[in-house]
């Protein structure tokens, strides 16, 4: 890409960014002209966090504490975050993933209450053997939701294939019977493991200035706490644990998963390559795709994604077909294909301009621009690194990638049949 062009990028990514005493981190966005305001507090501590040491304490968790524990951080002693967010306006939300807790709200006036609301409910954790009994009831009828959900466990299913022993292949919710083991004190060892400022990020976009959100930080006095913290991980082998799963459920059409393991990859450029092969290979534009759908052997919901995590880099791609293994041998051919003559250089420059598009657009929209901002925190890089990289991918780095990734031999099936084909 060209210099001017180059300093546009710069220009669209561009925040401020100050790391507090405290060792929080504090990103920035302001959008003047926008009403409203994004605010996202999060913290380094997912679903995979499960065995750890903090200040010489070996803790070994249950599945499912990182989720539970962002679902106790809304009571506190003197009442219930959502109830304080009401009175300012704000819409609050949260939500655990594999590797990262995030707290949440949008609003359009009262901006600081709601900043200092964000920022003391995290803070100040409130844990009671009573009040965690309760939430054990609630939320294992969420998972309980979970186990209906053929996405979910399809997902759920490759993990448990591709790994022998990653924490991956536990639920982000756990189950109900491992939310049961959950105590005050693993929480409390949580918190001060993962809830120090210098594990975390407040990323906020829209009508709001840094001057805003750092008179926030003050105003809660947020401790400098030094953790001594490390993530206990057992080594994993190459190899998928199992090549191939099959169950059923009450479904109308079965659900096909193929999963590939990689060698966990480094860097903005390499993530970029592995995000745009899934698009390359089955996205709307491909020819798997077109021939897959014209002919009725997927729904329009298949596709591909792309994960990367500590210990753990895997494709993954799913969706309904009547013909499962039709469509396996089918996305193992383009692949091969693929491999074979490199990919179609039209259909490369194309899925490079829609990507590129959809980076700058989200930075245009106060929720996905402070998604983004505090995304780039957890991936440990600047948010430009990441458009810089795709702005200068030529297709001859995506071909010498594809030489060594997406391999059959590394690679596990999974297909969920409807139950009726199990009565026949």
């Amino acid at each position: 890409m060209q210099n001017d062009a180059m300093q546009a990028v710069r220009r669209a990514a561009a925040c401020e960014t100050i790391k507090l005493d405290c060792g929080l981190t504090v990103l920035v966005r302001p959008m003047p002209g926008y009403s409203g305001v994004h605010a996202i507090y999060g913290t380094r501590f997912g679903s995979i966090d499960l065995d750890f040491e903090v200040d010489g304490k070996a803790v070994h968790l249950p599945a499912g504490v990182a989720h539970f524990l962002e679902h106790k951080m809304f009571e506190s002693e003197d009442g219930d975050a959502f109830a304080k967010y009401a009175k300012t306006g704000a819409a609050a939300n949260a939500y655990t993933s594999f590797d990262k807790t995030c707290y949440l709200f949008t609003a359009t006036q009262q901006v600081d209450e709601s900043l200092d609301i964000l920022l003391s409910m995290v803070g100040e954790p409130y844990f009671t053997e009573a009040t965690i009994a309760k939430e054990q009831g609630i939320i294992g009828q969420e998972i309980k939701m979970y186990d209906d959900s053929p996405d979910w466990r399809i997902m759920t299913a490759l993990f448990q294939c591709l790994y022998h022993s990653h924490p991956i292949r536990h639920d982000i919710a756990g189950t109900v019977e491992s939310i049961a083991e959950i105590t005050p004190e693993m929480l409390y060892d949580c918190c001060r493991a993962f809830y120090s400022p210098g594990n975390m990020v407040l990323a906020a976009a829209g009508n709001v200035t840094a001057e805003q959100v750092l008179a926030a930080c003050e105003r809660a006095k947020l401790p400098a706490r030094p953790v001594s913290m490390r993530r206990l991980q057992s080594p994993e082998p190459p190899t998928v644990a199992r090549e191939r799963m099959e169950f059923s459920m009450p479904l109308a059409k079965a659900c096909l998963g193929v999963g590939f393991k990689e060698a966990p990859v480094q860097g903005a450029k390499a993530e970029v390559i592995c995000d745009m092969l899934t698009e390359l290979i089955c996205g709307g534009m491909t020819p798997l795709y077109r021939r897959l759908y014209d002919e009725g052997l997927v729904n329009p919901g298949f596709d591909g994604e792309f994960l990367l995590l500590e210990g753990c880099c895997c494709f993954l791609f799913t969706g309904e077909t009547d013909q499962p293994e039709t469509v396996r041998q089918l996305l193992l051919d383009e692949i091969a294909r693929l491999r074979g003559q490199g990919v179609d250089g039209e259909l490369f420059t194309l899925c490079k301009n829609q990507m590129y598009g959809e980076m700058l657009q989200d930075l245009e929209n106060i929720e996905d621009a402070a998604t983004a901002l505090a995304g780039s925190f957890f991936r440990r890089r600047a948010l430009a690194e990441e458009i810089e990289a795709l702005a200068s991918l030529t297709k001859a780095e995506v071909d010498e990638a594809l030489q060594g990734m997406l391999c059959e031999d590394r690679s596990a099936t999974v297909v969920i049949r409807p139950e009726k084909e199990d009565k026949a």
